[in-house]
């Protein structure tokens, strides 16, 4: 991203004095009204990220263009985002990079399928709800633009697979047990499959399938955030955090001899 100043049709991130967050689509004409004033959008654009503005009635707001994050937690969704948390901890579990020939299936609304995106990854993603498939598709171009490499198919993907040689099936759905078979056949040797569930019951019925078929070295994490808070002398930890979301289990693809 250069230095240059905010443009029409970029997203930006306004942070109140109390630190509630605002996300916004910069466009000519347009205002933004809050429960205090109002602040035009002509006043923002061209302006700096970074610098603070005041509304109608002098209420300041810091401005910046939002982060992947700041945007999976914000924007519009059909379904329950997976956390920046457990995105961020997928990246690394599953092992993404460019290139990668990547089958998701469960887009929801689109938070996994950019952070993929943006690492690099080649996706085709299946949905079995056209709705869904088609808010994750809005997510993705709104956040990344046109030009990535997403192939969405409206269909069930625990009735087969039929990409070959996929390097990583990543799975964001209910019966991901009965998927397993399927991905064995799909990914290449070495390839990794991960699963993202709410339940301990769910991942322990994940983990027996994956030991019935081609899959080794199977792990399960869960990811718990807390944030503190640090003021001159006072050192705490924040009376919130973001604990339990969902577990991910991973496995490689093994060759039986």
């Amino acid at each position: 991203m250069s230095a240059a100043g905010l443009r029409e049709g970029e997203r930006i991130m306004l942070t109140d004095a109390k630190d509630r967050q605002y996300l916004i689509t910069l466009k000519v004409g347009s205002s933004f009204h809050t429960h205090t004033g109002i602040i035009l959008h002509d006043d923002l654009i061209g302006s700096q990220e970074g610098t603070v503005v005041r509304d109608s009635t002098d209420r300041t707001f810091l401005m910046l263009r939002p982060t992947l994050s700041d945007v999976v937690l914000k924007m519009p969704r059909g379904a329950q985002v997976i956390y920046p948390k457990d995105l961020g901890t997928i990246l690394m579990q599953a092992d993404v990079g460019p290139g990668m020939r990547v089958l998701e299936a469960g887009v929801g609304s689109g938070a996994l399928s950019m952070t993929l995106l943006r690492a690099g990854a080649s996706i085709t993603a299946y949905e079995i709800r056209e709705d869904f498939a088609a808010q994750a598709r809005k997510n993705v171009v709104a956040m990344l633009g046109e030009d990535v490499d997403y192939d969405i198919h409206i269909r069930d993907v625990t009735l087969g697979i039929d990409e070959e040689d996929l390097d990583r099936v990543i799975l964001d759905m209910p019966e991901p047990w009965l998927v397993v078979e399927h991905a064995a056949k799909a990914l290449r040797p070495g390839g990794i499959f991960l699963a993202y569930l709410p339940t301990i019951n769910q991942t322990q019925q994940v983990r027996e399938a994956l030991r019935i078929h081609s899959f080794g070295l199977e792990e399960t994490v869960e990811i718990l955030r807390r944030t503190w808070h640090i003021d001159g002398r006072s050192v705490r930890p924040d009376h919130r955090m973001v604990a339990h979301t969902g577990f991910l289990t991973s496995a490689r693809r093994l060759v039986r001899r």
